[in-house]
């Protein structure tokens, strides 16, 4: 880092970069992931320009490899990502899809290989349809299955991740 930089901040400064999964990821076919608000808000006609959407996005979940080392090049410690809940739990409460999180183990590795701390942001805008369909956060359910899912993911990468972010849902 350069020398104004280091000379402004503290030592232990948390220089990042950040995306969210749907904006990223792409693969939202692939591998169990299920359907989010963002897949279907995608696919309403004129909702957005030109029909487009993040089914391919940056394609981060094939390429995440490349991407960790040009910010590994940008001199960046810390990389915020925002695991995808219907990845995780495709139907939003329930089975937990394995392969889903065999993408963010490689993820979390490869960053902590790099020497960049991962931190999860656990909800990022990206609620399975199927909560939605059954009255999204205005229904205490959907709470509960965030409660759930958080559990699962703090218990999965907790020996790995060490910062955590959340979204404040008061906005909701």
């Amino acid at each position: 880092m350069s020398e104004p930089r280091a000379a402004l901040f503290p030592q232990d400064f948390v220089w990042g970069v950040s995306s969210t999964a749907y904006q990223l990821e792409g693969a939202v076919s692939e591998d169990g992931r299920g359907e989010s608000i963002w897949d279907r808000f995608c696919a309403t006609p004129g909702k957005v320009r030109n029909g487009e959407s993040g089914a391919v996005a940056c394609d981060f979940y094939h390429r995440y490899r490349e991407d960790i080392a040009l910010v590994s090049e940008l001199g960046v410690n810390s990389f915020r990502f925002s695991v995808s809940w219907p990845r995780i739990v495709p139907a939003g409460r329930g089975e937990v899809n394995d392969k889903g999180f065999g993408f963010y183990d490689r993820l979390v590795d490869a960053l902590l290989e790099a020497g960049i701390k991962p931190l999860i942001a656990l909800y990022h805008w990206d609620l399975p349809q199927t909560l939605e369909d059954g009255g999204g956060w205005t229904n205490r359910a959907t709470v509960d299955a965030f409660a759930e899912y958080s559990r699962v993911v703090g218990e999965h990468f907790g020996d790995r991740v060490s910062l955590w972010y959340r979204l404040d849902l008061r906005a909701v």
